[in-house]
């Protein structure tokens, strides 16, 4: 009997992206951080850049 495999063609550049934009988005919220509460803030924005990115690129765009 066979088994089905599911391959994947194509690479995970997007996940290094995602994770090197992770580590200098946390480098630079921590960095700017006035206090403890706001490099934890800032760990959090850190998590969710990408919807800063998104956002900013839209609001320039005029969209």
């Amino acid at each position: 009997m066979k088994k089905n495999k599911c391959e994947m063609n194509g690479n995970n550049a997007g996940g290094a992206i995602y994770g090197l934009g992770f580590i200098g988005a946390v480098i630079y919220y921590i960095s700017t951080a006035t206090g403890f509460w706001n490099g934890i803030l800032g760990f959090l924005k850190a998590l969710v850049w990408p919807a800063f990115l998104i956002y900013e690129a839209l609001r320039f765009l005029g969209a």
